[in-house]
């Protein structure tokens, strides 16, 4: 635990050597853990990772009051940096996250080395079903068993004891309250107010890889057309049969991708 901002905030910290941002996704139950446990081994080889829970999910505090948005958690995320003393880092941003990873790289270009973007949020779209079902989410085993359904192109990797777990992290007291708030009907505004104008991302000067699932059923793979075209320096990554689960459904090639992209930048 560290305080960021004046939050008291769950961190993972592991490895060492350059550092490597890592911000998760909104689904209900997420934490750092639970979106990078897969991925903080492979890069910690090279990287110092740093995977906090943003204020409002996981295990850091959720303050009473606190206004859930995009200036907000982005100060937080910041406030995180500033506790660990880092200057300029890479950052890695999943859905939700790569808006607030895009908020540092447009607000904060000098803290932001490499870029990677993941299933990302950040561009104007019309918000999916999938979407929808998520931030709709009102806790329930069978509630949470749909939900991963909707994540994972590979229904094998959901099964009831990955929901169970996942649904006892969103029913944890003050979880789910926290939740409901932060993305309200009707959820379109929601996800407009989570949206950068594509002009600011077009000033993106950060080395950024784009990296999305085909199949992906909560963020379309047009975002990561969008950006592509926005953003001068990126490069895209599409896997073939893979939903939102990028990270998970494809682990090995995913943190491969990251490693290659980040790497080239320190070099």
């Amino acid at each position: 635990m560290i305080d960021a901002a004046g939050i008291q905030t769950n961190v993972h910290v592991t490895g060492t050597g350059p550092d490597v941002l890592l911000i998760h996704g909104s689904g209900p139950g997420v934490s750092a853990w639970a979106n990078w446990r897969m991925t903080m081994p492979g890069l910690a080889g090279r990287y110092r990772v740093i995977a906090p829970d943003i204020v409002g999910f996981g295990f850091t505090e959720r303050p009473v009051g606190f206004r859930y948005e995009i200036s907000s958690w982005t100060e937080h995320v910041l406030g995180v940096l500033d506790a660990l003393g880092v200057e300029r880092c890479h950052v890695v941003g999943n859905s939700f996250g790569c808006s607030l990873a895009l908020a540092l790289a447009i607000h904060h270009p000098e803290r932001v080395h490499g870029l990677v973007l993941m299933g990302a949020t950040g561009v104007p779209f019309e918000i999916t079903p999938g979407l929808d079902a998520v931030w709709g989410y009102e806790p329930s085993v069978e509630a949470m068993e749909e939900l991963l359904s909707i994540f994972a192109f590979d229904r094998a990797l959901v099964g009831p004891d990955l929901a169970r777990l996942r649904y006892e992290a969103s029913a944890r007291p003050g979880v789910q309250e926290a939740y409901r708030s932060m993305f309200p009907a009707p959820r379109q505004s929601a996800l407009d107010a989570i949206t950068h104008l594509p002009e600011d991302i077009a000033r993106i000067a950060a080395p950024t890889l784009i990296v999305h699932g085909r199949d992906d059923q909560v963020i379309p793979v047009s975002n990561a057309l969008t950006l592509l075209e926005l953003i001068d320096d990126a490069e895209l990554h599409v896997f073939g049969r893979c939903g939102h689960w990028t990270q998970i459904e494809y682990a090995e090639q995913f943190t491969s991708l990251v490693l290659g992209h980040l790497s080239a930048l320190d070099t």
